[in-house]
């Protein structure tokens, strides 16, 4: 599953754009941050709320340790309650993460995946190595629910065993993080979850569909992966 376009409201979306690009040194083409095969829209909030919003990013798993430095000396990361800064999941994540926050109170995240590709890149990391966006936060109130609406209508799998309040559908290349409106994002366990005005298409195998929630104001439309 792949993640396409996300239109994400801010508060600014040209300082929000050199955010992307001065910090994250993302290719930015006026209101539009292109990560790979993914686009991040940014739009006016509008009076939408922020902060809360998860986002996390690719990068090749080889180069995670040269992507930790190369980010530690462009902003402070976050520290879950007893002091940890770098986080590894091994079981069906195989992964390893940082988090940090982004304008707005975005809640970030670099990733590297143990199943896909390497790198054959060396040397100091640059932010052109970050593959694409690859989770998205989507706050409910009734998680099992949701995810049994993504399963039949997407044809998505939860990645790991989900629980009542957690569910990442989908895959390594992309998921979308089913989450408990009433819990407090991991690591600093200090925000709630938001997704207000989200709007984000992704590619999946499945016929193509469209899945919201009025409630906490996000929808998620799918296009196929052979169209």
């Amino acid at each position: 599953m792949r993640i396409r376009q996300i239109t994400l409201p801010v508060s600014d979306p040209a300082s929000v754009a050199h955010y992307f690009r001065d910090v994250l040194q993302l290719r930015v083409e006026e209101n539009q941050v292109v990560i790979g095969w993914s686009t991040i829209t940014l739009v006016p909030a509008a009076g939408r709320p922020l902060g809360g919003v998860h986002l996390a990013f690719n990068v090749p798993d080889n180069r995670f340790g040269e992507a930790m430095s190369w980010l530690r000396a462009r902003t402070r990361l976050q520290r879950s309650p007893d002091g940890k800064d770098y986080f590894a999941l091994q079981s069906h994540w195989q992964s390893q993460s940082v988090y940090f926050t982004g304008p707005d109170g975005l809640i970030l995240e670099l990733i590297g995946r143990r199943r896909l590709p390497a790198s054959t890149r060396a040397g100091a990391f640059d932010g052109s190595e970050i593959t694409c966006l690859s989770e998205v936060g989507l706050p409910v109130t009734d998680v099992p629910s949701m995810q049994q609406l993504l399963a039949d209508t997407l044809a998505l799998a939860p990645l790991s065993e989900p629980t009542p309040v957690f569910a990442p559908m989908g895959d390594d290349e992309g998921l979308l993080i089913v989450v408990d409106a009433a819990r407090h994002w991991f690591p600093e366990q200090v925000d709630l979850p938001n997704a207000q005005g989200i709007v984000v298409t992704i590619e999946t195998p499945g016929d193509a569909a469209d899945v919201g929630d009025a409630d906490h104001g996000w929808r998620v439309r799918s296009t196929s992966a052979t169209t």
